[in-house]
């Protein structure tokens, strides 16, 4: 399965939910509310902008906002929201895509690293942000912690979660670090809708590797974006790594 055909135009057509899931006021503003702050009122760039969840609110927070973008589907749906003066896109996979400036923070949320497959991919994801960034700028990443825990011997899959109209599961495969999200959509009818992304997981520690390879350190880490302390129970985080070098 590759990114270009997961993100197609089905996908980004249904993608907004706004007021609800990760559009809901209580998830999306203190995401927006962080990003400025690491900002300081530099320009932001986002790693896999999609259809300006975050860039939006935080273009309207006064930062200017860039992105890059696998998904041309998906920029067509950002662009009923914003226009290429407003957040210019580069279309482009993250790990190499340049564009043109420098910035105080490049961020990329949502989990959006591991859908890099590889170990090489996501260290060179690394490395393409130390690029965009001034010294001492951040990379912010939202990341979800693996759940391997929860398997039981001889299981290979976890619910991560079980709503009405809904049920989210992963398929692990612990050998290749490789995990496979499957979405379960359904009403009263007696059909239901699958959907599947793969995914490279990554470790907290494995992550903060990867940032001292292309020239970060790790600033801060919490269990989310307003902040609650990160702990051996947290089932995301939100890191922050700085560019090593002064302003």
């Amino acid at each position: 399965m590759l990114q270009e055909e997961i993100w197609d135009a089905d996908a980004a057509a249904r993608y907004d939910s706004p007021g609800t899931g990760m559009f809901a006021p209580e998830v999306l503003e203190p995401t927006v509310t962080t990003l400025a702050s690491l900002a300081g009122g530099g320009p932001a760039l986002e790693f896999a902008i999609g259809t300006g969840r975050v860039a939006v609110p935080l273009r309207e927070m006064g930062v200017p906002v860039t992105g890059i973008e696998l998904s041309r589907p998906m920029v067509d749906v950002l662009r009923t929201k914003a226009t290429e003066s407003q957040i210019p896109v580069e279309l482009g996979d993250m790990a190499t895509t340049r564009v043109d400036g420098e910035f105080s923070v490049v961020y990329l949320v949502f989990n959006t690293i591991s859908n890099l497959l590889t170990q090489d991919e996501q260290v060179e994801c690394f490395r393409n942000a130390a690029r965009h960034l001034v010294p001492g700028g951040r990379f912010v990443i939202e990341l979800w912690v693996p759940e391997l825990r929860k398997l039981p011997p001889g299981q290979t899959a976890t619910v991560f979660s079980a709503e009405p109209g809904y049920i989210g599961l992963d398929t692990y495969d612990t050998l290749h670090q490789q995990v496979v999200s499957h979405h379960f959509t359904f009403d009263d009818s007696r059909q239901a809708r699958h959907t599947r992304s793969p995914h490279r997981y990554i470790w907290p520690a494995e992550l903060d590797l990867m940032g001292r390879l292309a020239g970060f350190a790790l600033e801060s880490r919490h269990a989310d974006w307003s902040g609650a302390e990160f702990t051996a129970d947290s089932r995301s985080h939100v890191s922050v790594y700085r560019k090593e070098g002064s302003r």
